[in-house]
């Protein structure tokens, strides 16, 4: 245990000299694993730290990474910072075009291109002034003959003998954030931020677990798993797992059975779909009164995710339905929200482990001063690790920060134990034909429910009435359609008795296509692309809304 958590760097350091041939990486190759200890991780880090700084560029120079997940994703997130750098990741999904704006933008000399699905997608968005390094060419779409690669660089430079130790007032990185209502911003976050947030979630994320173990899959660009991998790993000197590929992904997650996981809620809900597909809830509610069968379905069930040995068990990035947390908790899996943004290291809120509460993201973090604005509802908060502000954005930056408050765009409440609900979005409000206002979120919220729906969004600018565009679950594909219309009918119904008249849904409407990420309909940390999806329908919508059926399908 670390009695004082300091910079990442500085933790990586402790576990180097103390625990030096513990396994800190495990990256899959196929069926077989490559592993790093961490003398092993520290002596390639130090080694291209050393060429970095032969590069002979400019203290703390902004130094990109484009890759999936992998174990040299974090040693040369190390390197930068040995070599008094600044690293700046980006979303391994970008295109040319979004990819030179956020290089352009960001100042990159250096970019380590590693494990990709499509390179030659994005190479022509890479300006000529920037220097690509390759990861190993061991990873599956690493562009390692195109240019110089990582061991071919690192064999002619010495390890770097000292440590370097950042300074709190320094950045430590920018994070573009995933654009979801247009250009990405770069959140500059300093290394001091970074420790006072480690220091003060401590002991809600459980960082004196010991043999603690990390499973990495959603992006390592994204800052919720930049805290709960990156960071927490570094605190705990525990070891981190690496998905290989979506085939492999159940395989991998079984073979670490973390004791930290962390997955969004559109995850969790697939999750629930494959277990569903092999037993029908039916069997399952049966099973699980029959006392001496229940313990042993559980186990197996948690066996099967990866799950059984897991303590800490977080969602977030999006609304999670309490059905959905409700009916993991019958399967002995107890989810804890966690709220935050990149703006504030992620660190925002926490659902106590022994006093969960439904429907809200649980409370503050020590440090942390919440407040409701009265106007616009928006929640608004202070805490010592929130971002100085903006890269290059200083107006965005003044709307972001107002009298030390960072007003984080979102709607909610407080309740009378301190929970924080979250209701919406304040850009995410519409106003109908009527002239009303209307939050989408927990009409979603509501609507995602119903398995037969995997994604959902309520829109209705300018329309009498919103309706809802949905997306079909597996399960919702499979059944006959009149079933399925029965079903829909009877949720919109369920639904509308929740909320006022001008709220209640009009249609449904099935569309043919998922949104998802390579369409630009989803973020790359899949949240839906609001704006984007009602533009794609909003010449149709108008049309449908005026049909007979209740049920409409694209």
């Amino acid at each position: 245990m670390i009695k004082e958590l300091k910079t990442l760097v500085e933790n990586f350091y402790h576990w180097e000299t103390h625990t030096p041939d513990n396994i800190y990486l495990s990256q899959p190759l196929g069926d077989e694993y490559k592993n790093f200890t961490f003398s092993e991780t520290g002596n390639e880090a130090r080694r291209m730290a050393a060429a970095l700084k032969a590069m002979n560029f400019p203290e703390k120079s902004h130094i990109g990474i484009v890759s999936k997940n992998c174990a040299h994703w974090i040693i040369s997130d190390l390197a930068i910072s040995m070599a008094g750098h600044i690293s700046v990741p980006f979303y391994p999904t970008l295109n040319a075009e979004q990819i030179n704006q956020v290089l352009v933008h960001s100042e990159c000399k250096v970019l380590f291109v590693g494990k990709l699905d499509s390179w030659k997608g994005m190479k022509d968005g890479i300006p000529e002034s920037v220097k690509c390094i390759a990861y190993p060419a061991f990873y599956d779409g690493c562009p390692s003959t195109e240019m110089e690669e990582w061991y071919d660089l690192i064999k002619n430079h010495e390890p770097l003998s000292t440590n370097v130790k950042p300074h709190s007032e320094d950045i430590a990185t920018i994070i573009y954030t995933s654009g979801t209502t247009g250009v990405p911003k770069g959140v500059m976050l300093t290394n001091g931020a970074i420790v006072e947030a480690i220091t003060h979630t401590r002991h809600e994320v459980a960082l004196d677990t010991p043999n603690a173990r990390f499973f990495s899959y959603l992006p390592l660009c994204h800052i919720a798993e930049r805290n709960i991998v990156e960071s927490a790993s570094m605190a705990t000197g525990g070891t981190v797992f690496f998905a290989d590929t979506l085939d492999t992904f159940q395989k991998n997650l079984q073979a670490a059975m973390p004791t930290h996981f962390l997955a969004v809620p559109r995850i969790w809900t697939k999750f629930q779909l494959g277990i569903l597909s092999k037993m029908p809830q039916s069997r399952l509610d049966v099973l699980l009164k029959i006392p001496f069968v229940k313990a042993l379905i559980k186990g197996k069930i948690q066996k099967g995710l990866g799950l059984a040995e897991a303590k800490v068990i977080l969602t977030g990035a999006a609304p999670m339905p309490a059905s959905l947390l409700d009916w993991y908790k019958k399967l002995g899996i107890t989810i804890r929200e966690a709220y935050g943004m990149s703006e504030n290291v992620g660190a925002h809120t926490m659902m106590p482990v022994d006093a969960v509460k439904s429907d809200t993201v649980g409370k503050p973090y020590n440090k942390v001063e919440t407040r409701i604005d009265p106007d616009t509802g928006e929640i608004q908060m202070k805490a010592p690790w929130n971002t100085i502000g903006y890269y290059k954005e200083p107006i965005l930056t003044e709307s972001l920060l107002k009298n030390g408050w960072l007003c984080t765009g979102d709607m909610g409440e407080i309740d009378s134990e301190g929970y924080l609900k979250i209701t919406g979005r304040v850009k995410d409000m519409f106003k109908s034909a009527k002239g009303e206002y209307i939050v989408p979120a927990p009409i979603e919220n509501m609507l995602a429910v119903n398995p037969m729906i995997e994604q959902v969004c309520v829109a209705g600018a300018g329309l009498p009435q919103p309706v809802a565009l949905v997306v079909l679950s597996e399960i919702g594909k499979s059944i006959p359609r009149d079933v399925l219309v029965e079903g829909l009918e009877q949720t919109i119904k369920q639904v509308n008795g929740n909320f006022k008249t001008y709220e209640a849904l009009k249609k449904v409407i099935v569309v043919k296509d998922a949104w998802t990420v390579e369409n630009n309909l989803l973020t790359p940390t899949m949240k839906i692309k609001r704006n984007v999806v009602e533009a794609l329908y909003k010449s149709k919508m108008e049309t449908w809304i005026d049909l007979d059926e209740t049920v409409i399908f694209e």
